[in-house]
């Protein structure tokens, strides 16, 4: 036997205390009693009150009491063996860090919205190995693979446009990097690719880099931001401080979600499939249920432990019976 709570058993203490008040009670009634009454009418009424019927009501309700605690301690016993397996998937969140990325046609822009999101997914993660790879004209492994999600959680928190030291948008790469660095190529499945960008490229053949994940069983889900048609200008703050936007020989340049290249990504992929958030939102934590939780999963490891049955019903039971039992007893004397 064991018990699962075993600091819950500190309450007993309220036990012998309330046994303590019990008894100093009836003493002090009886003391006042004797008082206010003379001895005769003492004798008459205390004669109708049994003594011993009032302590046995007092011990049910104590003993109910400790029977409660000891329910709360989580008692335990009839252990078995048993095999724990943890099973999951891989899942790479490819965060696309650009300047564009900057742009805030979503709230506060489009990259704080995507880790937003992104949070959301980390915390109801169970099981499944996550790493992420940010990009913007060069991409980088800023959590490879891994469980401890709280760890996941804080390079999260450090992706930026400073992540990595070039310019630009090569979602290919980006692509490359997730399928033969993070994942295992020789790995037939099991794995997914949460690609979160505005979908502008500079000529790294994103699809034909969608096509060959795909061939080595990734899937990839292509989540597209921002304004598909008027676009939106992209902000910075200069050397003294002031808030400017990125030119062009002249021209405010106005970054454009790009989704049909997502699209066609996510379609070559190994049943990818896109989501055209443009300046909308999404649940990206119900997203991860429905498509990655719910597909197959691979075993990562398996282990030996014991489990024990629970039994706190057994005490919270008969604790019940003592307080029923306690409420049928008088405190009058037979006759």
């Amino acid at each position: 036997m064991r018990l699962g709570a075993l600091d819950m058993l500190v309450w007993l203490w309220a036990v012998p205390a309330l046994a303590l008040l019990a008894v100093m009670g009836i003493v002090r009634s009886r003391a006042l009693f004797a008082r206010f009454a003379e001895r005769v009418v003492w004798n008459s009424i205390a004669g109708e009150i049994s003594l011993t019927r009032r302590v046995v009501k007092w011990a049910l309700s104590l003993a109910a009491l400790a029977l409660v605690v000891i329910a709360l301690a989580q008692p335990q016993w009839n252990p078995k063996p048993r095999e724990i397996r943890r099973l999951g998937r891989d899942v790479c969140f490819v965060i696309d860090v650009s300047r564009s990325m900057l742009a805030e046609d979503l709230a506060p822009n489009r990259l704080e919205r995507a880790k937003l999101w992104v949070r959301d997914v980390m915390r109801q993660v169970k099981g499944d190995r996550i790493a992420i790879v940010a990009f913007a004209g060069n991409a980088i492994v800023t959590c490879p693979l891994t469980h401890d999600y709280g760890y996941a959680m804080t390079a999260l928190e450090e992706v930026s446009p400073a992540s990595v030291s070039r310019g630009g948008t090569l979602i290919g790469d980006a692509v490359r990097i997730a399928a033969n660095q993070v994942f295992d190529p020789k790995e037939a499945s099991f794995k997914d690719v949460i690609l979160i960008t505005d979908g502008e490229d500079h000529e790294s053949f994103p699809v034909e880099a969608a096509k060959a994940a795909g061939e080595q069983g990734v899937r990839i889900i292509a989540i597209g931001i921002g304004d598909e048609n008027e676009g939106r200008p992209i902000p910075f703050t200069d050397d003294s401080g002031r808030r400017r936007y990125v030119e062009y020989q002249g021209q405010r340049v106005m970054s454009k979600l790009d989704a049909d290249t997502l699209r066609e990504m996510a379609r070559v992929s190994n049943g990818g499939v896109y989501f055209n958030v443009a300046t909308g939102d999404i649940e990206l934590d119900r997203v991860y249920k429905d498509l990655i939780t719910s597909a197959e999963q691979r075993e990562f490891s398996s282990d030996s432990a014991v489990q024990y049955e629970e039994k706190f019903q057994i005490f919270l039971g008969l604790a019940l019976g003592l307080l029923v039992t306690e409420r049928l007893i008088s405190e009058k004397r037979r006759g």
